[in-house]
């Protein structure tokens, strides 16, 4: 609907629909006409700022959000000192909400200099409601606090926020509604994720998700299906199919499918070259899934399976329903099946409870299932869930000691998982060229990355002065690749000579 809504043709001045998502092309229309007042008095169009905290759902939130706004009239920029500043937020560990608290500071000191600048907040960090009453205490200037539910009513919020003194609080507890079909800035014309579900049933003691997306809601096959293909129709050539947990997908629509069904209608259609998606709860990923993974020529040769702890005794405390044991036969049955796969996964250090003894075991696992890389975190206490409330709560030094343990473990099993492509030739798609800026957070991203050791190496020897310029590139196995060209060649997929490996990434060239 987004390609065929014209703002010039709805009745600004009747009664806004109830139906959506006609609704908020209604108050898209309203914005506009605020916009353009404020060009007309400021001989200027208003600018705005996103940043996006946490995963890739929040980052397609995102996108809707800078859609919405560069549909009315608001011009992007990468200040924060912009006329309009919104952060969509994230609450998984606790550091995200520090880093939105120091940046609220900043926001503060911009806002008493140009006093018609809005702020405002949404995603998972606003359902939380001690968070948004320390929020009216402490930081009086916000604009609009919205959640996670009510995301596809920013357009609403946005001319609501116009006619409103004062902060606009609107919060859902959780629904049932899901509505798309809403204007979209995505951030590479070649690639896009895809929300498939929402919301999450799993209730992983340590988890706060559940409580800040809500149960499990999926969309109807039919309408991912035109999406991607409006999508490929417009230049994309692979996607990512987003949910919290992907293998749930289908089960509470009222004509069931499997999300390996799914799969199987996503790669027909044509144009579309590479299918990605994340995330795999290991308690329910099928037989079916993994053929129709081995079967595919589209699906990429990467699943990220989150492990959270080797022990068996831990992961019942986390209440994650399946044993060791269990995870250990079915990495090895995907393994056996896709020879050719990266294994990615996501590990907790300090959970309550754990012991030395249990930290063995997941270093351990670490060994035997040789993940091509883990995103390793150190547990973070979230108040509402019962991880929160038990007792032994591991000493931080104890914390730390084991986290670099594990993380070494991890480094070490990851390089050699990767040095394994060495000479081979694989197809690369070109995303960026390496010249380019990069936001704090994507900087914070290749970092983890690259050991600053080996990014001063790399720089050092394809920098301007050695008249090299180059491009950055992604395996299938999601193995990143640098290598000489130039922008004409983003968004292509291309043959790419693996021939240098450099821990986690490769120096590589085209083979023409």
């Amino acid at each position: 609907m987004y390609n065929e809504t014209n703002l010039d043709k709805i009745e600004v001045n009747a009664e806004p629909p109830i139906e959506e998502p006609a609704r908020q092309y209604y108050f898209m229309a309203k914005c506009r006409e605020w916009v353009r007042e404020f060009e007309r008095i400021n001989g200027r169009r208003p600018s705005f700022f996103t940043q996006t905290f946490g995963c890739q759902m929040n980052a397609r939130d995102s996108e809707k959000l800078s859609g919405i706004l560069e549909t009315v009239g608001y011009q992007n920029t990468e200040s924060e000192q912009a006329d309009f500043v919104i952060y969509n937020t994230c609450t998984v560990r606790d550091n995200a909400n520090q880093r939105v608290y120091g940046r609220l500071g900043v926001l503060n000191r911009y806002k008493k200099s140009n006093p018609q600048m809005k702020v405002a907040l949404c995603g998972c960090m606003m359902q939380e409601p001690t968070i948004i009453e320390k929020l009216k205490k402490s930081y009086p200037f916000i604009d609009l606090i919205f959640g996670t539910h009510n995301i596809y009513k920013f357009a609403e919020l946005l001319y609501t926020s116009f006619e409103t003194e004062g902060m606009l609080i609107d919060i859902w507890e959780d629904t049932d509604k899901i509505v798309e079909d809403l204007p979209v800035e995505r951030k590479y014309p070649f690639k896009s994720g895809i929300n498939i579900m929402f919301g999450c049933n799993n209730f992983c003691s340590y988890c706060i998700v559940p409580y800040v997306r809500g149960r499990e809601r999926s969309r109807e096959p039919r309408e991912i299906i035109r999406e991607i293909e409006r999508l490929v129709a417009d230049g994309v050539v692979e996607v990512m199919l987003l949910g919290q947990n992907v293998n749930s997908y289908g089960k509470n629509l009222d004509e069931p499918i499997t999300f390996a069904q799914l799969l199987q209608e996503v790669e027909k259609i044509e144009g579309l070259q590479r299918i990605r998606f994340m995330t795999s709860h290991p308690k329910d990923l099928s037989d079916d899934l993994i053929a129709v993974m081995k079967q595919s020529k589209k699906i990429c040769r990467h699943l990220h399976l989150p492990l959270q702890s080797g022990s068996t005794r831990i992961l019942q405390q986390m209440n994650r329903r399946y044993t060791r044991e269990q995870y250990i036969e079915l990495a090895d049955r995907i393994r056996r099946e896709i020879p050719d796969i990266a294994i990615t996964t996501d590990i907790i250090v300090g959970f309550p409870g754990e012991t030395p003894e249990d930290l063995e075991e997941t270093i351990d696992m670490v060994r035997r299932v040789k993940y091509d890389n883990a995103f390793t975190f150190i547990y973070s206490k979230r108040t509402g869930t019962p991880a929160a409330a038990m007792e032994n709560q591991v000493p931080k030094e104890q914390v730390k000691e084991g986290f670099d343990r594990l993380l070494k473990v991890v480094q070490d099993t990851a390089r050699e998982q990767i040095a394994k492509y060495q000479g081979q030739v694989m197809e690369a798609l070109i995303e960026e060229a390496m010249e380019e800026k990069h936001s704090a957070e994507e900087k914070h991203s290749m970092e983890e990355r690259h050991s600053m050791e080996e990014r001063h190496s790399m720089e050092e020897r394809h920098s301007p002065e050695n008249n090299v310029t180059m491009v950055t590139g992604r395996l299938s196995n999601n193995t990143i690749v640098h290598l000489p060209g130039d922008a004409s060649l983003i968004g292509k997929i291309v043959p790419v000579s693996l021939d240098e490996c450099h821990g986690f990434y490769y120096i590589g060239h085209i083979c023409r």
